[in-house]
């Protein structure tokens, strides 16, 4: 597990109604940490944010922890639809 990960769930389950129901998987390749947020119905808006500026947000703060550790991160929001 990856920081970039770790970061992106706990960001995700402070943000929505239903925290439980988040789910985060990660996949590798190389350098590059693919990171794909799914929530709830109706919860991805809540962790987009108002033009998008929550997900930018959270997308920054997990390149910060990739980077960390040695790599870089690329997440996408997913809804439960999907």
């Amino acid at each position: 597990m990856s920081r970039a990960r770790d970061v992106v769930e706990v960001v995700a389950r402070a943000l929505v109604e239903h925290p439980d129901e988040v789910v985060v998987t990660e996949t590798e390749r190389g350098d590059r940490t693919r990171v794909a947020l799914t929530t709830a119905g109706g919860d991805l808006g809540k962790v987009i944010g108002r033009q998008g500026r929550t997900a930018a947000a959270v997308r920054a703060l997990a390149e910060a922890a990739a980077q960390l550790d040695g790599g870089h991160a690329q997440v996408e929001f997913l809804d439960e639809a999907e």
